[in-house]
């Protein structure tokens, strides 16, 4: 059990998006739509697992290195791997100057782990351990996976809600009985506020997913102080050289170890990580009580 009761909270925060979707489809006609915003639900889901390991490869425009061309890399994700009694995963490089790095792929067996060059410029190999311990955990523990499925079904709630918007206020579902005609006023509501609460229940999935990285890889690691340290110089590094929020790079963010955009870009309510220096304490928590639970 993590000392933070994260998967507790991402289980809750799951049965939230849930709860939207179906009162969506309780909401349209009566609830006899119900089963097909279920069913929207799952396939969606399915689609989000299949596809993990492909959305932040090519938003970063990542390519994979051999060996020779990332020595380091390969030696640290070696020894990690084999440590934790794991496959090791493929490797990529980012040609973007804006430091951080990421994992994505739907299982241990089909996941890739990417650093930019921006961030292999910036941290020692340290640091660089300890990132790569937090990155090889967000696969060992499924977070790739939670993360895409939260993003799909958040993401069909917004359509679903667009769709709402444009029935409320035209009308539609129900046909010539007036009875079984929802009412516009809860519709629009729903339109609303049914995307705002999805989004901030998918970010806040994404920053609970984070502490457990940031836990697990450090005990991987056995250097909590290391993963500070670099998370410290990847504030700054950001804060210097941020990625532009294009729309792929967004959906992709959650994967990646720090928020790659300017803090003025995201509120702490919509962000996908949560803020550094909770982060840096609860590492330094670690090495002040490490027998904590």
């Amino acid at each position: 059990m993590h000392r933070h009761f994260n998967g507790l909270k991402t289980t809750a925060l799951f049965a939230g998006i849930w709860v939207i979707l179906l009162a969506i489809g309780a909401l349209v006609a009566g609830g006899r739509f119900i089963w097909i915003f279920a069913l929207i639900g799952v396939g969606t889901t399915a689609y989000g697992y299949w596809n993990s390991d492909k959305l932040a490869i090519r938003a970063m425009k990542a390519y994979p290195v051999s060996e020779a061309q990332a020595p380091a890399m390969y030696r640290i994700v070696r020894e990690l791997s084999t440590k934790a009694g794991k496959p090791m995963p493929g490797l990529f490089i980012s040609p973007t100057q804006a430091p951080n790095a990421f994992a994505t792929g739907r299982s241990p067996s089909h996941a890739a782990v990417c650093c930019t060059e921006g961030i292999l410029g910036l941290i020692d190999e340290r640091e660089l351990r300890a990132v790569l311990g937090h990155e090889l955990m967000h696969v060992y523990n499924r977070d790739i996976l939670t993360s895409s499925v939260a993003a799909a079904l958040a993401g069909i709630i917004t359509s679903v809600g667009q769709m709402l918007m444009f029935t409320g206020m035209f009308g539609g579902f129900g046909g010539g009985n007036e009875d079984d005609r929802p009412n516009p006023i809860a519709m629009l509501a729903m339109a609303f506020l049914a995307p705002l609460a999805a989004s901030m229940i998918q970010m806040a999935i994404s920053r609970t997913r984070e502490f457990d990285a940031d836990e697990d890889g450090s005990k991987l690691t056995g250097d909590p102080l290391a993963l500070a340290s670099a998370l410290r110089k990847l504030e700054a590094g950001v804060a210097k050289a941020p990625l532009a929020p294009e729309p792929k790079v967004v959906n992709a963010s959650h994967m990646m170890i720090a928020n790659p955009f300017r803090a003025q870009d995201v509120s702490r309510m919509f962000s996908t990580h949560p803020p550094t220096a909770e982060r840096i304490a609860r590492l330094e928590d670690m090495v002040k009580h490490p027998g904590k639970r």
